[in-house]
């Protein structure tokens, strides 16, 4: 009974065997592979017009290398209070983009308010240089709260973004999850939205070790190779990510393990919902779960063999918990199975 996160499930067996498959005999070095070139031609497939794409190890190079490819002297980006780039990377984007700044947005769900996000960008007018100047907008598909951002909301915070002169990035850690949720193509959720840039993660749903920085107009990557091979992420034999990517995209094998992860988490609310002991923070579409117990029971279900994080409530939901509850975040994946999820909810009984 592991809900602890995704990452800590292994490598699908599709994408091992291609691991396998080419880590034997020779093949350009740096990305000029004839297997790279091919899951490029991919890229530009499902998004359905020409991308530039740039593989990388880790989703917080992808979001920091993003902003950095943007960024502007003084820079801000906009992202929400608990997004994992302000939240959970260390840093790592201001960092890299020299010194530019994350301004927090509140909003409910693990979402943007379009109104606050307004406040916030009207607190750096233009040309007022001691505070520095807009740079981006960030948003975290699925969010860090397991919800997922509608088309709709989507393409009101890409029309405040053009309003301002300003680029739309998308933390795409579980792009795939919020993809199937909606029941779009990378198309409609992207590009067709106003979305410019993607971080779009495969490690979190069946890779090894596979992102990918997915610029959705090329003119705005020219100096992304150098930034990649400045902040360390031009990987020599790049061939082991592409043939990681080449068996996610095979068969659409990467929306079927989202749907699967997603479908978990739905049969593990509605256990969860049918509980006396539990309650649902939220609903959540996506393959994370925020259940409400009381500290003894999570402390009891722990001792029984569930792994699962006590998880610190949003700021928008810390009244929902009382003192002597606690609040678990619970993440399925490509490995969960029915029994486990099963399991578990006879133990809340």
């Amino acid at each position: 009974m592991i809900f602890t996160s995704d990452n800590w499930a292994g490598a699908h067996p599709a994408v091992a065997a291609s691991l396998s498959a080419h880590s034997t005999g020779f093949a350009p070095a740096y990305g000029a592979s004839d297997l790279d070139r091919k899951v490029e031609a991919k890229f530009n497939e499902i998004f359905e017009r020409d991308v530039a794409v740039f593989f990388v190890g880790t989703g917080t190079a992808a979001n920091s290398l993003a902003l950095s490819a943007i960024n502007r002297p003084g820079g801000v980006s906009f992202c929400h209070r608990e997004a994992h780039v302000i939240a959970d990377e260390c840093g790592a984007p201001e960092f890299f983009s020299h010194g530019s700044r994350l301004v927090p947005v509140d909003g409910a769900d693990g979402k943007m308010d379009p109104g606050n996000l307004e406040r916030e960008i009207a607190r750096f007018p233009a040309g007022f240089v001691h505070a520095g100047q807009p740079m981006a907008i960030t948003l975290t598909q699925a969010t860090e709260a397991g919800t997922v951002y509608t088309a709709e909301e989507i393409r009101t915070l890409s029309t405040i973004a053009r309003a301002h002169g300003l680029p739309l990035h998308m933390d795409g850690a579980r792009f795939a999850n919020a993809l199937v949720a909606l029941d779009l193509t990378p198309a409609q959720m992207t590009h067709e939205l106003g979305v410019d840039i993607v971080s779009f993660g495969g490690t979190k749903n069946g890779c090894w070790c596979a992102e990918a920085l997915v610029f959705l107009d090329p003119a705005m990557a020219v100096q992304a190779p150098f930034i990649r091979k400045r902040a360390a992420q031009l990987f020599s034999k790049s061939r082991f990510i592409a043939a990681q990517f080449d068996a996610y995209f095979e068969n659409d094998l990467w929306l079927d393990v989202a749907r699967h992860a997603n479908a978990m988490a739905a049969r593990l609310q509605a256990g969860i919902e049918n509980s006396s002991k539990a309650r649902l923070a939220w609903q959540s579409p996506a393959n994370e779960t925020f259940p409400i117990v009381l500290k003894s029971l999570a402390k009891d279900l722990s001792g029984k063999g569930a792994l699962f994080y006590e998880w610190a409530p949003p700021r928008s939901a810390t009244h929902l918990v009382g003192e002597d509850e606690t609040m678990l975040r619970l993440v399925t994946s490509f490995a969960t199975t029915e029994e486990h999820v099963d399991q578990f909810v006879d133990l809340l009984r």
